[in-house]
């Protein structure tokens, strides 16, 4: 039970912590990176894990960020968002794989996704609100403390 606590305290710290204030030409970037790789649903992507679709989930956050949890999946994969054009041609060599990217929020896992796309991976796509877009659908986050929930109180 202790640490099923600690787990949601971390996880309500995540989904508390403020965002970094943007700047206009950072968030027209973005908006950008978005509408070039797209996005999918949280829903949508559960529903390819659980369908056994063969999907690579990448979680672009940097190291000390992945103390947050991470989205459970048969194939996942960490490249920070600073190290990815440099990795992943390295780490992935079928250019038609289903790639969805995730950071934090969704603004460097959609930067992430574009440069993929850039690249040659013509599967690469983003998650919709990123890490926090699917603990708040109420999906699983495994973190070193086991699988979270988060839960709204009734």
């Amino acid at each position: 039970m202790k640490t099923f606590k600690i787990g949601l305290i971390l996880v309500a710290f995540m989904m508390g912590s403020p965002l970094m204030a943007g700047h206009p030409e950072s968030e027209k970037l973005i908006d950008t990176a978005r509408q070039e790789s797209g996005e999918i649903t949280p829903k949508q992507l559960k529903e390819m894990l659980d369908t056994e679709k063969k999907v690579i989930v990448m979680d672009v956050r940097e190291e000390n960020q992945r103390a947050e949890g991470e989205i459970y999946a048969p194939s996942t994969m960490a490249i920070t968002r600073g190290n990815l054009e440099f990795e992943v041609l390295n780490k992935i060599k079928d250019k038609n794989a289903v790639i969805v990217t995730y950071c934090r929020g969704g603004s460097r896992g959609a930067l992430a996704a574009q440069t993929l796309r850039k690249l040659g991976f013509t599967n690469a796509t983003t998650l919709k609100g990123g890490l926090k877009g699917w603990a708040q659908e109420g999906y699983p986050i495994e973190t070193g403390l086991g699988v979270t929930l988060l839960t709204k109180e009734q």
